[in-house]
């Protein structure tokens, strides 16, 4: 699992069937002390989060695995929202 902020919602008129009514956000990847690393990337969103918050996403084949037993074509997905966390 890997941490990440939202930044915004992307909106797509058209789409694969299998996403409509699916919230696809931007969110940027973000290490264990809140810094930006690598590039923002869509993540499909199967808990309701919103922009500035921080969520927990898989990526590769395990993305779809929340919209099980659907098949929805997805290589990143958000499966949390963070409350809080703490690093040494």
């Amino acid at each position: 699992m890997l941490l990440a902020r939202v930044l915004g919602t992307v909106v797509a008129t058209r789409k694969d069937p299998a996403l409509v009514g699916s919230k696809l956000l931007l969110v940027q990847p973000i290490d264990a002390r809140s810094a930006p690393i690598g590039k923002p990337l869509v993540a499909i969103d199967s808990v309701g989060a919103g922009a500035g918050e921080h969520v927990i996403y898989l990526k590769g084949r395990e993305a779809a695995h929340p919209f099980l037993p659907g098949d929805v074509p997805t290589d990143a997905a958000i499966v949390g929202i963070v409350d809080q966390w703490y690093a040494e």
